[in-house]
């Protein structure tokens, strides 16, 4: 079973982030450039404030009627952020997204910041596994293994 630090290996441990005074536009657009769903809010020591994603964005504009761009994210971001160790398997994380209800996991290392995760890096990561087994399933029944 693959590992979470394999997936950061693979996919490289790019963190992209913003700072709780970060206005909300800005935030969306470096979503948008980067193409990720979600952004760290790291503070002034850089340490982890909250998560803000396309969904708090999504919630915030259906629920607070004075919401603008210019908000800070401060105002819709999750503050409460559930992170994994390198060293946990992936459905040791599918079951954690799953049953928080979160598409991002940032990688938390003896209080080191390693990267972050989501749902869809988990999805690609458990096809290649499934892909690799059906593999050696028909080379085995094939008999060339």
């Amino acid at each position: 079973m693959e590992l979470v630090q394999d997936i950061l290996a693979k996919k490289g441990n790019q963190i992209w982030s913003v700072t709780p005074e970060t206005e909300i536009k800005t935030a969306l657009n470096l979503m948008q450039v980067h193409n990720v769903g979600a952004l760290l809010v790291l503070d002034k020591n850089n340490r982890i404030a909250g998560i803000v994603s396309e969904r708090d964005y999504t919630r915030a504009s259906a629920t607070q009627k004075k919401l603008s761009m210019e908000t800070p994210v401060q105002e819709i971001m999750t503050s409460e952020v559930i992170c994994i160790d390198p060293m946990k398997e992936i459905d040791d994380c599918m079951a954690l997204m799953t049953n928080k209800r979160i598409r991002h996991l940032p990688v938390i290392k003896n209080g080191q910041l390693l990267g972050v995760i989501s749902i869809g890096d988990l999805v690609m990561a458990l096809i290649t596994e499934k892909n690799i087994l059906i593999d050696q399933l028909e080379h085995y029944i094939e008999g060339s293994l």
